[in-house]
């Protein structure tokens, strides 16, 4: 069984694409793993935009205060009406299973030799206004993705890693 944490680590946020599309067949293995993402009872809920025109690139911009040179973003929603409801205080798995399928897009987008950043930074009624989206669905995260630019360099604060023991509590 492959070792997934060297990805792990290695993976970090790219702020700067070249100008090359990305591949038909890798988008497609991208969205193979947010098919294959653990949902909620398997209710899937997540839903898709797949961003790759030249126009919808364009449109995207009107929407996020960044713009990356990304040639592909993925705008991750989920439809509010398939979610698994947690029956104690009612709570919808729909951001979570959403947040899920995104992680699993971008450690797959890594594995293939793209880069990524996850963006929450937009304008939700501009998104759903620009890309006509129906109330059921809910955005949630934007990736844009691409090759790296080699100007690219990584945050200064990439590194900086809190210890385990200020974010766990053994029982």
């Amino acid at each position: 069984m492959p070792d997934i944490l060297p990805l792990l680590k290695s993976r970090c946020s790219v702020r700067s694409f070249k100008s090359t599309s990305v591949e038909e067949e890798k988008i497609n293995q991208i969205l193979e793993a947010a098919k294959v993402a653990p949902t909620a009872c398997n209710k899937q809920p997540q839903f898709i935009y797949v961003i790759k025109s030249k126009e919808g690139l364009e449109t995207l911009q009107k929407c996020k205060p960044q713009h990356f040179n990304e040639q592909l973003a993925f705008l991750i929603c989920y439809n509010k009406d398939t979610c698994w409801i947690r029956e104690y205080d009612s709570k919808s798995s729909g951001e979570v299973d959403a947040t899920i399928v995104a992680t699993h897009m971008m450690l797959e987008a890594e594995s293939l030799g793209l880069s990524s950043t996850w963006i929450m930074h937009f304008d939700p009624k501009a998104i759903r206004y620009e890309f006509n989206i129906p109330n059921n669905i809910i955005p949630v995260a934007l990736l844009v993705m691409g090759y790296k630019d080699i100007s690219y360099k990584p945050s200064p604060t990439h590194l900086s890693k809190k210890d385990i023991k200020e974010f766990t509590k053994e029982i």
